[in-house]
């Protein structure tokens, strides 16, 4: 069984990880860019934004970036008390324009001396230490996120960390982005910080359920250490590239609604 499960797997890889995949997906947001500090900025959205229906999430990150007029690097950067009120009024689900704004703050600051946001999780900018684990980068984030003066307590809720329990599944879709590299194009491969092997299984409601119908997934509560589990499965498949499942599990949750 498990081999034939593994095989199965495989073929579903195969089948979404291509390019067909990315217009129907949130990933379509960053691909629309060239520039590195443009495919960040628009993936962050993106990924925070993910959750509900993906078409929902599409169109309200192209409203964001259209109000940014399209150029997410330079907006941040170089913007006026004039363009920020072109932000007001932005909302999806329970991300406003309160969030938005300190987001805006908190990129403004931190491109102001790194050029990547990669630096944001795997840099302790405190220490300069390097921070060398998925878990310590998204606890790391959170916390230099969250850093600047009068920090809205609110905005926290939208970047997780593994300390609350959190799957984190919004960021490690984001990490996974940046950092997972094959021939196929969908993800971008542009992180070098960690390797693909070292990346967690962004898990959610649709993942959780496929992957406890396959008996993968043991643990009743879909949290981090549930992400971890499924995780360090994926690995027996794939030491070198565990995450790329992802592609597997989801398009069978969320397509092909597998029960």
């Amino acid at each position: 069984m498990p081999f034939a499960l593994k095989t199965f797997l495989d073929l579903k890889v195969k089948e979404y990880n291509k390019a067909t995949f990315i217009p129907k997906d949130p990933i379509c947001i960053p691909h629309a860019y060239k520039k590195q500090q443009d495919i960040e900025i628009a993936a962050f959205f993106a990924s925070i934004f993910a959750w509900g229906n993906r078409t929902t999430i599409i169109n309200k990150s192209r409203e964001l970036l259209d109000r940014m007029d399209n150029a997410p690097y330079d907006f941040c950067m170089q913007h006026t008390s004039k363009d920020l009120k072109n932000l007001l009024g932005f909302v999806h689900r329970t991300f406003n324009d309160t969030d938005l704004l300190y987001t805006i703050a908190f990129f403004n600051k931190h491109y102001a001396t790194q050029a990547s946001l990669e630096t944001a999780f795997f840099t302790n900018q405190l220490t300069r230490e390097k921070v060398k684990t998925v878990e310590a980068a998204l606890t790391n984030f959170q916390s230099y996120f969250m850093s600047l003066e009068d920090a809205p307590a609110r905005t926290k809720k939208h970047i997780s960390s593994p300390v609350s329990g959190s799957t984190c599944k919004r960021l490690n879709m984001f990490l996974r982005w940046m950092v997972r590299q094959d021939k196929q194009g969908v993800d971008f491969g542009i992180w070098k910080s960690i390797k693909p092997a070292e990346l967690i299984i962004p898990i959610d409601v649709h993942v959780a359920r496929v992957s406890r119908s396959f008996g993968i997934l043991k643990r009743p509560k879909t949290d981090w250490i549930a992400a971890l589990e499924l995780t360090e499965y994926c690995r027996t498949l794939d030491s070198k590239d565990p995450v790329k499942y992802d592609f597997a599990l989801f398009s069978l949750g969320v397509i092909e609604k597998f029960n």
